[in-house]
């Protein structure tokens, strides 16, 4: 065997970076659950924080950090636009004295249930990336904008 030779390892990030970077995740989540669902422009925020805190200290802090302030900012804007169809559906079925109930009563259903799978994929995706950043491993969220590069 050759002994000279050692095979190149990918090192993992030092534990306080690793903290900072499921820190970002777990924040951005529990800003979000405190604030309500409807209002994770707050888990945004979080993630900012710490990106704006960690981008010149880590860069492994510092990416999880946007990855979680893309995806809250994402999530905020599904929010939103859930928010505004729900409105709209309301809308409909006043303005046609009930009657619209046919049509927007089952997209309202649909509705809900998209709003819903979205909260889930939300709990369950931030819990994911929280692990993955303490492990030292990179995570994309699933369903992102990137709005923020």
């Amino acid at each position: 065997m050759n002994e000279g030779m050692t095979t190149p390892t990918t090192a993992l990030p030092q534990e306080n970076e690793r903290l900072w970077a499921a820190g970002a995740h777990a924040a951005a989540l529990g800003m979000a659950l405190l604030t309500s669902w409807m209002a994770g422009l707050a888990g945004a925020l979080a993630a900012l924080a710490i990106y704006i805190y960690q981008r010149d200290r880590s860069s492994f802090a510092a990416e999880h950090a946007k990855e979680a302030l893309n995806f809250n900012l994402s999530m905020f804007i599904y929010a939103c636009a859930a928010a505004l169809i729900a409105l709209l559906l309301l809308g409909a079925t006043v303005l046609t004295l009930g009657i619209g109930i046919i049509l927007t009563g089952p997209a309202g259903l649909l509705l809900a249930m998209a709003a819903l799978a979205i909260a889930v994929l939300w709990l369950v995706c931030s819990v994911i990336a929280a692990f993955k950043a303490y492990n030292g491993e990179t995570y994309r969220y699933p369903l992102t904008l990137r709005l923020v590069s």
